[in-house]
């Protein structure tokens, strides 16, 4: 319980920080640092999920291995829906994603959404790029706490 409140404030302020340092020109880049940010630890955290697992036999079975045990691990829950249109597009689905439930769910809060969600991206895409997917990861907030993220596997 204490663990999650931890990571949840680090996130928070790791956000505020990023922004707060920024200056007026650089604010586009900071959604970048965070999505970097993500990228490395999620390179990490897979690395050592994974140490004892079997190789998967196919880009589903990461995907389900994503949804199930990745985010289990960091989230302490699974993702909500998991949908594919079998062409390289994934789409997962949490329903009260941790970092966005603290906030209200007015539409006035929408807008700073994908500060919040530029890290947990970057996380996705690193795990992945160390299982060997080479994808783009997108968020999107239709409604507060929900949040989707997409991701396009690039095929080379």
């Amino acid at each position: 319980m204490a663990d999650e409140a931890v990571f949840e404030f680090l996130h928070m302020e790791m956000v505020a920080h990023i922004h707060r340092e920024a200056v007026k020109d650089e604010k586009d880049q900071c959604i970048s640092k965070l999505e970097a940010l993500g990228f490395r630890v999620g390179q990490s955290l897979i690395e050592r999920f994974t140490k004892e697992c079997s190789r998967f036999k196919d880009e589903l079975d990461t995907m389900k291995f994503l949804c199930k045990d990745f985010w289990g691990l960091v989230y302490k829950k699974q993702i909500d829906n998991l949908r594919t249109n079998h062409q390289g597009v994934y789409v997962l689905q949490d329903n009260k994603f941790k970092f966005l439930v603290q906030m209200s769910t007015g539409k006035q809060y929408m807008e700073s959404a994908p500060k919040y969600l530029a890290f947990p991206c970057g996380m996705i895409r690193g795990a992945l790029s160390n299982l060997g997917v080479n994808c783009i990861v997108t968020a999107e907030v239709s409604a507060m706490p929900a949040c989707k993220f997409q991701i396009q596997i690039q095929r080379t």
